[in-house]
């Protein structure tokens, strides 16, 4: 696991295997968002605030990084750092009660099952089509699997 530091927030980026144990972030109280894009995660991130209030938890923003077969699994095609740097230029301050996990992984779903906890609240940002896109696959596939996962559509 190797840790990004930013004097804001604090960032872990974790190289995921599944070979890997099981995952989980700290115990307490979470609501978690799972990143899709900038402005969609920035909606679900207040969507989050607002679940995250009244249970006094925090917000954990997770993104989960898919790197193709042919490289090395802690070489992505592009930079966490750069994906991370720009997320939080684009949402300004933190809360204090905020995380950003930043995870490695050949399969999206079994490094998010392997991530969240199952009684915590997840939030998506997705953008509304007339058909399924990639994100929109994602929250059903957590919704099968157990996972209490909120859609926050964009206009």
């Amino acid at each position: 696991m190797a840790t990004i530091s930013s004097p804001e927030i604090p960032v872990r980026v974790c190289v995921h295997s599944l070979e890997l144990p099981r995952i989980r972030l700290k115990a307490e109280p979470s609501v978690f968002v799972v990143f899709t894009s900038i402005q969609r995660t920035l909606k679900a991130f207040e969507k989050a605030q607002e679940i995250a209030r009244p249970l006094e938890a925090s917000v954990v923003v997770l993104a989960v990084q898919v790197v193709p077969y042919p490289l090395p699994l802690d070489q992505p095609p592009v930079s966490f750092e750069f994906v991370v740097k720009r997320f939080e230029d684009e949402a300004g301050d933190f809360p204090e009660n905020t995380e950003i996990s930043a995870y490695l992984c050949r399969d999206p779903i079994e490094a998010l099952r392997r991530i969240l906890n199952p009684k915590s609240p997840i939030v998506m940002g997705i953008r509304k089509h007339g058909w399924l896109n990639r994100d929109e696959t994602r929250a059903r596939k957590l919704r099968r699997a157990g996972y209490d996962v909120i859609v926050v559509h964009e206009e």
